[in-house]
């Protein structure tokens, strides 16, 4: 019995001990590595060029409404459709328009038989003025009556010509040759003056629209070229011009709108195709083969200026490095590097003051 017992305790050391043992391992397997962001060391020509995502579009695009109120009874437009100059594209029913018109003409019908007949009266009364038949006062009665006629006839001229207008408000003539871009009305329907029926993109120049961030809208110049490629036309480049820069951001996108000339053929290139915009905002104080690396990479300490270069096989854990560099002069995307490291290298750009060298990290 007393065997036994001392067999159990031993029993039991040894499983503590086991357990121990197991505990320690998986400690050991489940290390906390700090994780950290990196860069690859790039020239400065890497930072000078920025490619943004914008659409062509076409120059002189043009809102297409009806200056009055009513129902579509004509619609001749679809969109992708070509349209010349003065073709008719939608027209109102007009009722009222047409209304006011004819009355406008009955109006000055009436204005006119009165005006001849003042004039005549006129006439009349001036001859016996001068035979000395009649007074002063028939005289100047018939004049200020023919007067009178006169002035009335003119405002109904005018008012006819205004309910003339008010009549064309009812119709939408295409303003030059172009396609239609958008159609947002139907037939049969009602609509109010100033509502949008449809867009046309006139013939002529395209270009191309593109938002720009804060980041580099201040490095954006008018007459600035850049290079333009359009997925739908593979294998060429265009050559684009900065020709519109908006001051004011724009509050949906928060970038700043930017629009480009197209130099060169156009024949391939359909409004609302998208395209790729490279701007080369260059650098003038480096020369673009300089090695630049973020300002907050570098670290300084007793023995200079330093980075944390980042050694990894699989992109994802690695080890960091104390490496010091020789810097050269502040640029605005950074600090030139003389000595130290070289095009290609990663290095650590935050949380310098908590690495150390050798540290196994966890990259981001």
């Amino acid at each position: 019995m007393k065997n036994f017992n001392h067999l159990f305790i031993w029993s039991i050391l040894a499983l503590g001990v086991v357990f121990t043992s197991c505990k320690e391992k998986e400690e050991e397997t489940a290390e906390v590595l700090k994780p950290i962001k990196y860069e690859t060391v790039g020239t400065a020509a890497s930072f000078d060029q920025r490619t943004f995502s914008g659409t062509a579009q076409s120059g002189d695009e043009i809102d297409l409404s009806f200056r009055s109120s009513g129902i579509v009874t004509v619609l001749n437009i679809a969109v992708g459709e070509k349209v010349k100059k003065g073709d008719l594209l939608a027209k109102l029913d007009n009722v009222s328009a047409n209304l006011a018109y004819e009355q406008s003409v009955s109006a000055l019908s009436t204005a006119k038989s009165s005006m001849n007949t003042a004039k005549s009266n006129l006439d009349r009364v001036r001859s016996l003025y001068e035979k000395g038949s009649t007074s002063l006062s028939d005289y100047e009665q018939a004049r200020n009556n023919y007067q009178t006629a006169k002035d009335q006839y003119d405002s109904a001229l005018k008012s006819k010509a205004i309910r003339r207008t008010e009549v064309e408000y009812g119709f939408i003539y295409a303003p030059k040759n172009g396609v239609i871009a958008m159609k947002s009305v139907e037939t049969n329907e009602n609509v109010t003056a100033g509502q949008l029926v449809g867009v046309l993109n006139a013939e002529g120049d395209l270009e191309v629209r593109v938002g720009l961030p804060e980041t580099v809208i201040n490095k954006t110049a008018l007459g600035m070229k850049t290079e333009l490629k359009f997925s739908a036309i593979p294998n060429k480049t265009y050559v684009g011009t900065v020709k519109e820069i908006s001051p004011v951001i724009d509050g949906n996108t928060a970038l700043y709108p930017v629009k480009l000339n197209i130099e060169g053929d156009q024949s391939q290139i359909k409004p609302g195709m998208a395209v790729n915009i490279t701007f080369n905002f260059n650098n003038e104080e480096v020369k673009d083969d300089a090695i630049i690396i973020p300002v907050k990479s570098v670290g300084e300490d007793g023995n200079g200026n330093f980075v944390f270069l980042v050694n990894s096989k699989d992109g994802k854990v690695g080890t960091v490095k104390k490496q010091v560099i020789e810097i050269g002069q502040l640029t605005t995307n950074g600090f030139q590097v003389l000595e130290g490291i070289k095009i290609g290298d990663k290095i650590a750009v935050a949380g310098l003051q908590t690495l150390l060298d050798g540290q196994k990290v966890k990259l981001q």
